[in-house]
């Protein structure tokens, strides 16, 4: 057996193997509504075999969409048209593959364009999607030409909070087994944990203590909401690759505090906290830093970024890397990526009965003898 195709166990959730379906921006919401696209999108990737298919990032609440196409979870239209997308992804998926959600806030680096329409701030004169007032720790934009955002008082800051339980609330009830917290890629919580965007004097930012603050405080309250046979978790920042920015050092301190709080597990990214940093991109380019937060911490670690061959990705599990792989990319290309990795490592795949007449053609031809 290959360790990719280990079975493991998070708290009390069973996962038949170490590959994970990374959260995937589709962009493809209507009012933060999961549609057609969603359901597409989601039920490929339910029968890849992939021990976990987490949900693309899901705002929290509507200013919190990075674009207007975005997902939600706030309120319970978004609930049913999610749990309609949810049910029959279920329905098609491999035996033992559970589903997670990534909980997110895009902060400053919301109210965008779409990336295929560019990606920068949406405009007053934007036709067909209309700019929104975003928030902040701090009253300073992601870069030139982006709005100002608000910068949270207390009572922002407690309406935030309410805003995560809440859509952890209606995750529990579509029945997610994971809930996984976005703190990465410059979003808003991300953008309280870095240095490099708080600039508070309060206690939500004077020092990392504070700028840890929020992150800590939603994740007590999440976790006190879910019985044990569910699994908490959070992207989280590595590094900012900038300097004054966050470290590894900083990854280890929160992620003992988020296993001292109960959850059950860390996915390992960098970056995105400002423009301009210098990001090595490569090949398993953050799997150093999963690592690092592994050994450092015993918590279950997930690595990501740059990962998209079968025999990497089992060289990081067998070496003690990480715990489980994420790919996102690789899957866009070929949904049937397990089923590829399976064949290459010498594992049987699963495949659903209507396509078992598939098997075998992954594999180098065999020539006969001459």
């Amino acid at each position: 057996m290959s360790p990719l195709f280990e079975e493991l166990r998070i708290d009390h959730v069973h996962f038949p193997n170490r590959i994970v379906v990374s959260p995937m921006c589709q962009y493809s919401a209507i009012d933060g509504l999961a549609n057609t696209w969603h359901l597409q999108h989601l039920m490929q990737l339910a029968m890849s075999g992939a021990g976990l298919v987490m949900v693309e990032a899901t705002a929290v609440e509507a200013r919190g969409r990075i674009t207007h196409g975005c997902l939600g979870l706030y309120s319970d239209e978004a609930e049913e048209a999610l749990g309609r997308v949810l049910k029959a992804a279920r329905a098609v998926s491999a035996p033992g593959t559970r589903f997670g959600i990534q909980l997110g806030h895009a902060g400053r680096k919301g109210s965008a364009h779409v990336p295929w329409e560019g990606g920068g701030p949406l405009q007053p004169t934007t036709s067909g999607a209309r700019p929104w007032r975003c928030a902040a720790p701090s009253a300073s934009p992601f870069t030139e030409g982006w709005d100002t955002p608000e910068a949270l008082d207390e009572a922002g800051i407690d309406r935030l909070v309410e805003a995560y339980v809440d859509a952890a609330l209606r995750a529990l009830r579509l029945g997610f087994e994971v809930i996984e917290l976005h703190c990465a890629h410059g979003y808003l919580l991300h953008q309280f944990q870095s240095p490099l965007s708080n600039s508070r004097a309060d206690t939500w930012g004077a020092d990392q203590a504070g700028r840890d603050r929020l992150v800590l405080r939603i994740a007590q309250r999440l976790r006190s909401l879910a019985p044990t046979s569910r699994v908490f978790g959070a992207r989280i920042t590595g590094t900012d690759w900038d300097a004054g920015g966050l470290g590894i050092d900083d990854a280890v301190r929160l992620t003992q505090a988020l296993k001292d709080i109960g959850f059950g597990y860390v996915c390992v990214s960098s970056g995105f906290v400002v423009p301009g940093a210098r990001i090595p991109f490569g090949p398993g380019f953050q799997v150093g830093l999963a690592h690092e937060v592994r050994k450092r911490t015993g918590i279950v670690t997930r690595a990501v970024g740059g990962i998209a061959e079968p025999a990497q990705a089992a060289a990081i599990i067998a070496q003690g890397q990480a715990d489980q792989v994420a790919l996102a990319r690789p899957f866009l290309a070929d949904p049937r990526w397990v089923w590829r990795a399976a064949e290459t490592l010498g594992v049987e795949p699963f495949y659903p009965p209507p396509y078992r007449r598939a098997a075998g053609l992954r594999k180098p031809p065999v020539m006969p003898d001459a």
